[in-house]
């Protein structure tokens, strides 16, 4: 890296990324029988990341287990419960796989694979230039911060930066978990706020900021909204709810980073090739070993 290369951190929500290989990739067998397809493309996918000479430092975020202390707080919450067996029989997997290929693992178990990632922006992100936030889910946007830190869609190849999310959802990315309480988050089990939808919420949160500062009366409102009548009245009636779903989707930046050190320097040979002989893909070692080392 030269002095005039950003130093950039780039950062891996490996269970969606899991998720997103289960649903493209075929069903494909190891010797033993079980299903790997999804680790497979996982960790094809990673190789394919490593073999651009920018990509430095990376950081994995794994669900260890699909609930956490959100499950605590709020029954609705997300579950395991729907995912194929499959898929899950495959996480731990992922995790051994992407410690093969060298990568920093965080494996999230109290908290959510989204907090570690949260958490090695606040904890590491200092250190680098720029952070590339690898998914495209919006409950990460709360975390972009002007050009330096932002979203990456490697899929689609669209960045994300403040402006962009400005755009997109019409708020900060301060308000985006406010945004997210008004609004509802299927995704998460995150009901919402009866009558308030997208353009609703941004238009008041592009005024206030956040729920703790819009009033309960709508006569006090110094933003014009359509239907804010009934808007502040079903707030006022469900404030304690919104504010609790704000906490749910509001991303920790505590959760504990094991390994720090991000920096790849090549692939685990010896670990990747009896993972590998083990799920039965006999390409990727050759094209891992062949990536020069970085970082």
């Amino acid at each position: 890296m030269n002095a005039e290369t950003p130093k950039t951190l780039h950062l891996i929500d490996a269970t969606y990324e899991l998720f997103r290989a289960y649903f493209a990739m075929p069903s494909m067998t190891a010797p033993d029988g079980a299903e790997v397809g999804a680790v497979r493309g996982l960790l094809s996918s990673m190789v394919k990341l490593l073999s651009d000479p920018a990509v430095t430092h990376v950081g994995c975020a794994t669900d260890h287990v699909v609930t956490s202390f959100r499950n605590d707080l709020f029954d609705g919450y997300k579950t395991g419960e729907g995912v194929d067996a499959a898929l899950l029989s495959q996480f731990g997997l992922a995790e051994e796989g992407l410690r093969a290929l060298g990568l920093a693992v965080w494996p999230m178990v109290e908290f959510e694979a989204d907090d570690a990632l949260a958490s090695a922006v606040a904890q590491l992100g200092g250190d680098f230039d720029r952070v590339l936030v690898c998914s495209p889910d919006k409950d990460f946007a709360q975390l972009v911060e002007g050009e330096r830190v932002v979203l990456l869609d490697r899929k689609k190849d669209v960045v994300t930066d403040e402006d962009g999310v400005r755009a997109k959802w019409g708020v900060d990315p301060a308000s985006i978990p406010d945004w997210l309480a008004l609004v509802g988050d299927a995704a998460d089990g995150l009901p919402g706020v009866p009558r308030w939808g997208a353009k609703s919420a941004a238009a008041v949160l592009a005024h206030y900021g956040h729920i703790e500062a819009i009033p309960d009366d709508a006569e006090a409102w110094t933003v014009k909204v359509r239907g804010a009548k009934s808007l502040a009245a079903e707030l006022a009636e469900r404030r304690d709810d919104a504010l609790l779903y704000k906490r749910l989707a509001t991303l920790r930046t505590d959760a504990p980073l094991e390994p720090r050190d991000v920096a790849w320097r090549g692939v685990d040979s010896q670990a990747l090739d009896a993972f590998c002989a083990r799920i039965g893909d006999r390409r990727l070692p050759e094209r891992a070993k062949a990536l020069p080392p970085r970082g």
